[in-house]
């Protein structure tokens, strides 16, 4: 097994490999930007059709709570009524609004990304003493 050098000048290869380290990393950007571009298309399909469904959804909550108010108002031997029986439901409704809107508020207090920022400070530090 005969291995032949090759013909070409070190300049002349390490000219070939830069070019072709540019091509490749080209190659390798225009690789990530199709794909970035197909996922944040998926994205975009995916948030609409949620959107769709929360509104979908929030159209089915007035039409049960409707119902829940007049089930409310036949309720007993005398009627109820639909005002008090709408009364009724809307405290019950912003009650439970009232109790998700604070356990939301309070899960989005500790939004910090600690552990970063804690890696962050330590490698400023490591690169600190580095220095000196």
């Amino acid at each position: 097994m005969s291995h032949t050098p090759d013909p070409r000048s070190v300049p002349q290869l390490l000219s070939d490999l830069a070019r072709e380290l540019t091509t490749l990393f080209r190659k390798e950007g225009q690789l990530i930007r199709a794909e970035l571009s197909e996922k944040a298309t998926q994205l975009q399909i995916g948030a609409g059709s949620a959107l769709a469904g929360a509104i979908v959804l929030l159209v089915s909550l007035n039409v049960l709570a409707a119902a829940l108010v007049v089930a409310i108002s036949k309720i007993g031997e005398p009627d109820i009524g639909g005002g008090w029986a709408a009364l009724i439901v809307g405290i019950i409704l912003a009650v439970i609004g009232v109790i998700l809107v604070k356990k939301g508020a309070s899960n989005m207090t500790h939004l910090t990304p600690e552990r970063s920022v804690n890696q962050v400070s330590q490698d400023a530090h490591l690169v600190k003493e580095q220095v000196r």
